[in-house]
């Protein structure tokens, strides 16, 4: 008897023991967690913001543009002075009745290797701000989603170059006038219009100009390129070169429904789609010639010839062979708060203070969009009661009458040879994209690039496939931070670069903030290609902890 108490005594003291040992352990996991993160923070203990601005005399101020300068330390909700900028209304034309007028924010570079450059940003839509770049993106301070409240941004282009975030065509944001296009060349006609007026009034002439964008940008940009090619004007249409990430280049049946089930197969996990589901889109799009177009297109080298045009899925009643919708659906089915841009995203849905961008967005009752309020209008002199929306609810293509029924007339740029002017004309075109883009798969990016002949030959000869590195780099603000390592893949080939970030989503500046400043370095020729190792170059000194990742 005495025996069983003392084993009795003797299992319950090592089941103590035991389930003291676990609960340590498991302590422990969360103790690594917090070690591991303040070795890092340790690494930049006593790395502050390097950015120390100083009041100069500014080439750009003038009578001229003074009623466009922006007080930097009077931005609503920024805590911090934002530097010399410049913002308002300049019209299309220098015609005396001319009604029609472009918003811009225009940010000079303390960098010297920017003196003789300008590099202006366009999203999408068609029909949506350039401010949603500027304020998620790679603006001097960035108010991203979720997030308490306005930031500096390490990772600004203006750390590079001068930057112009211009809101087009009219009928976007705070433009003004009647939209009256129908077209890309009218668009692109209308921008050289506007943009020789910035020109002229902030001395900008005789300046490589590089043109850089996103998403409906990809229509956008090389229409505009090639519009300041045919001005054969280098004072002030001197076109130095281009960047694009996840952009629509030509056919949108290629683009997505083409590329929707390898990326779902990819992203099988992130899907979590069932068997008979995946199962049922597979026989879909063998059905549709969708599998064999893939596999036999993209190819490297491409099959020599344009590939044939693959019949639009909804000229049919039924619209059976819309598989990329088909999918689409699923996944909001299986996660709610499916983003179509960032597929990693789960619930809950994150308040953007750009407003809501498609039909069925989430809008917080009570919320206000940061641009609709007037005390930022003002501070941006921008038009005070503007209904400011991050994509208008205008068509910007239906012509004088707003007619709803059209839409962009022009073809891809990709498919009626503009795409390969501009590669041919400026050799220094860069072409990217995120992986975790839904909207705009990466492969149906690559597949329209194997499609078009520049420099003599049909596509990349080979797949893009060298690593894309990214430098290491002290980080100061944790409200804006950057990966850095080998983020992804790269190719070069007769003026043509082609990237993919993986960790990215369809605004690559946002989720991947280093990769970008990487590519705008590429860009303006600050580096090599995107296989350098060395330091970004506006970082000071090696990686130590303690080095800036720029410094006025």
């Amino acid at each position: 008897m005495m025996w069983s108490f003392k084993l009795s005594v003797g299992l319950s003291l090592l089941l103590s023991l035991r389930a003291l040992a676990e609960s340590k352990n498991a302590i422990n996991v969360f103790k690594r967690a917090d070690a591991l993160t303040s070795e890092t923070v340790e690494r930049n203990v006593g790395f502050t913001h390097p950015r120390k601005l100083v009041k100069r005399a500014s080439p750009y101020l003038t009578d001229a543009t003074q009623k466009f300068v922006v007080n930097g330390s009077a931005i609503p909700d920024v805590d911090f002075d934002v530097g010399e900028s410049y913002a308002g209304l300049l019209p299309i034309s220098s015609a005396p009745d001319e009604s029609r007028q472009l918003f811009f924010w225009f940010f000079p570079s303390a960098n010297p290797e920017a003196s003789d450059e300008v590099t202006i940003w366009f999203n999408g839509g068609p029909g949506c701000s350039s401010l949603s770049g500027f304020l998620n993106e790679n603006g001097p301070f960035q108010w991203q989603p979720g997030t308490f409240r306005p930031v500096e941004n390490p990772y600004t282009w203006v750390n590079l170059t001068n930057m112009v975030w211009v809101e087009q065509p009219v009928g976007v944001g705070y433009t003004q006038g009647t939209p009256n296009i129908t077209d890309e060349i009218q668009l692109s006609q209308e921008f050289a219009g506007f943009y020789k007026q910035f020109a002229t009034t902030f001395g900008l002439e005789n300046r490589k100009v590089y043109l850089t964008g996103e998403s409906y940008a990809g229509f956008y940009v090389p229409y505009i390129a090639d519009e300041f090619i045919k001005q054969d004007d280098d004072v002030y249409f001197n076109l130095a070169g281009v960047a694009i990430n996840d952009p629509i280049l030509g056919d949108s049946t290629l683009a997505q429904q083409v590329a929707v089930v390898p990326y779902v197969d990819y992203w099988a996990n992130v899907f979590s789609l069932n068997a008979s589901f995946t199962a049922a889109i597979h026989e879909r799009a063998d059905q549709c010639n969708y599998t064999s177009y893939y596999n036999t297109y993209l190819t490297f080298p491409p099959p020599p010839a344009p590939f044939p045009v693959l019949p639009d899925p909804f000229q049919s009643e039924e619209a059976t062979c819309d598989v990329f919708d088909t999918v689409y659906l699923a996944a909001q089915a299986v996660n709610p708060c499916f983003n179509i841009y960032h597929i990693l995203d789960t619930c809950p849905f994150l308040f953007n203070q750009l407003g809501i961008v498609n039909q069925g967005d989430y809008e917080p009752p009570g919320a206000q969009v940061y641009f609709n309020r007037t005390d930022v209008q003002a501070a941006i002199n921008a038009p005070v009661g503007t209904n400011w929306m991050q994509c208008t609810n205008k068509n910007v293509f239906g012509g004088a009458t707003n007619n709803q029924s059209l839409s962009d007339r022009s073809l891809g740029p990709a498919s009626d040879g503009t795409l390969t002017r501009v590669i041919e004309a400026t050799n220094n075109t860069i072409i990217g994209a995120g992986n975790l883009d839904f909207l705009l798969p990466t492969n149906g990016t690559l597949m329209a690039l194997q499609n078009i002949t520049w420099n003599g030959q049909q596509g990349f000869q080979k797949y893009p496939a060298t690593e894309f590195y990214t430098p290491y780099h002290p980080e100061y603000n944790k409200g804006a931070l950057a990966g850095a390592g080998y983020l992804g893949l790269w190719g070069s080939e007769r003026g043509l670069t082609f990237y993919q970030v993986q960790l990215a989503g369809h605004e690559l500046p946002e989720y991947a903030p280093g990769a970008a400043y990487r590519v705008v370095e590429l860009l303006l020729g600050r580096i090599k290609s995107f296989g350098d190792a060395s330091d970004f170059t506006t970082q000071m000194g090696n990686f130590t902890g303690t080095s800036p990742i720029y410094e006025v």
